[in-house]
């Protein structure tokens, strides 16, 4: 059975767009909490920096209406171009294409904002004019309401786009934790974005394992009871 979607995704078969991830397309976002998308933002960008994924990274009316791209994102790519559009469809601009066809990956992972507008017309055209297939990463996108997301991507999910979390292409990417050349660089991007995962394992290593903490801080006070002390009585003014 010949079907190109049950092939997982690894760091030679994918690459990674980021569309419009700028502060005033987040300001619109009512699907997710902004500092969630963020954090999950930086998170797929941290992961794809370590398996070395070709990232595309584009924004829109950026000095007209859009503000400048999250630095958080810049500063996992400082020596990345950030490719300005005009249109909402980051496939009409050549730039974009002619940077997604140097990578040479038919998969693309897309993160962006909205959903609705810029994830949704990118995502089809590059299917239907480029013959490309797209992973669309729900929780490092967002939408105007929560409607507006959900029903882009259920019209994407007809479309034939493939629905994943940030997580997901870490761990998808990852496969294998006897791959020890990113182990440690996996291990750390989910200790600082994971939420609940990444307590876990920290609390793993050094509780269980007896690791010292990932910072350093100031010394911990042993506990000293308080010296019991009498109530004053209360008088009335």
């Amino acid at each position: 059975m010949s079907n190109a979607k049950l092939e997982v995704l690894t760091p030679q078969n994918s690459q990674l767009i980021f569309i419009d991830q700028q502060p005033q397309m987040a300001f619109g976002v009512q699907s997710i909490d902004r500092q969630v998308l963020k954090n999950n933002v930086v998170g797929l960008a941290k992961a794809a920096k370590v398996f070395g994924v070709p990232t595309t990274i584009t924004s829109v009316e950026t000095l007209g209406f859009s503000g400048h791209t999250y630095p958080e994102l810049l500063s996992v790519f400082p020596e990345q171009p950030i490719l300005e559009r005009t249109s909402m469809n980051s496939w009409d601009d050549q730039k974009v294409r002619d940077a997604l066809a140097a990578a040479g990956r038919r998969k693309i992972v897309v993160s962006g904002l909205w959903t609705e507008v810029c994830n949704t017309t990118f995502a089809l055209s590059a299917m239907l004019d480029g013959g490309y297939e797209i992973y669309m990463v729900e929780d490092a996108s967002g939408g105007t309401s929560k409607a507006a997301h959900d029903y882009a991507m259920q019209r994407l999910i007809q479309a034939g786009v493939v629905p994943v979390t940030w997580q997901q292409v870490l761990l998808e990417w990852q496969r294998d934790w006897a791959r020890k050349e990113t182990y440690d660089a996996v291990i750390s991007i989910v200790k600082e974005h994971s939420g609940a995962y990444g307590m876990g394992v920290d609390y793993a290593y050094t509780m269980v394992h007896g690791a010292p903490e990932r910072v350093t801080h100031g010394p911990t006070l042993d506990p000293v009871p308080a010296t019991h002390v009498p109530a004053t009585p209360f008088k009335p003014a």
